[in-house]
């Protein structure tokens, strides 16, 4: 069994599409690519001056902060500065970076294994600085991620497609596109089933006709378009007339940031 920590930038994950993620599910994830979780590490921000005079807004912290604990996780938090620029507008700074760079660094002595969640590309050094001591490091992210980042590591998991991780919208699922016909303006889609790297399901079938943007229908180069963007797409799960799986009411996934 592999030995793994967890070392999550929060403030980038929440940025970016993470909002609401739920951690006992990163743990379950990491536990299914073979290991056993010996850290569990969040880095996050915290505006002591803005707790101290704002009850409502420190009750609401706290209890997120507490949520995380119970899952299992060590918060380290990094105590927001004020600052004025040359044009007098106050700068609010609060980075930990560093603080999970060195703490992954010095903690991988006892590990096999780093899951890193965080889509910045500043992270490159220190993945490759774990691959040179034999860890596997795989990537945890969701929107804006690194492209260097994402093909430096030994696994990248998009956020938006592991099952569970994200509060749940209906019946709708997040997939991509990994084959296309442009000519005859169909596609095969994959989904991921489960946490492990394998558990997917890659023959779920996807007509142009039941693919628009904005509510519009699109031709067949934007439609083929789709895959070499490795565009996230949310669709409906439904059958075709022989019973095999069909993408209905296909859109491109679109976060929000915040």
């Amino acid at each position: 069994m592999l030995k793994a920590g967890i070392f999550l930038d929060m403030d980038n994950l929440m940025r970016n599409g993470g909002w609401g993620l739920r951690y006992d599910v990163i743990r379950a994830l990491v536990e299914a690519q073979g290991t056993t979780v010996l850290r569990a590490n969040a880095y996050m921000a915290i505006d002591l001056e803005r707790e101290r005079r704002d009850a409502e807004y420190q009750l609401q912290k706290e209890s997120y902060r507490a949520a995380i604990r119970r899952n299992g996780f060590h918060l380290i938090l990094k105590e927001v500065r004020r600052y004025r620029d040359a044009e007098g507008q106050e700068v609010l700074k609060a980075n930990a970076d560093l603080d999970l760079a060195v703490d992954a660094m010095l903690q991988s002595e006892n590990l096999d294994y780093v899951l890193l969640g965080t889509g910045d590309g500043d992270f490159l050094r220190l993945v490759r600085a774990l691959q040179s001591r034999g860890k596997r490091v795989d990537l945890l992210a969701f929107g804006s991620t690194s492209e260097e980042l994402r093909r430096e590591v030994d696994v990248h998991h998009s956020g938006f497609l592991i099952p569970g991780l994200l509060p749940a919208e209906g019946s709708r699922l997040r997939g991509y596109m990994h084959s296309v016909k442009e000519d005859r303006g169909y596609g095969f889609l994959t989904r991921r089933t489960g946490l492990g790297v394998g558990e997917v399901q890659d023959d779920i079938f996807c007509h142009i006709r039941d693919f628009t943007r904005d509510g519009a229908p699109v031709d067949n180069a934007y439609f083929a378009s789709l895959k070499t963007r490795s565009t996230l797409l949310e669709f409906e799960l439904g059958q075709d007339a022989e019973g095999r799986p069909k993408a209905l009411n296909v859109i491109e996934f679109r976060w929000t940031r915040f």
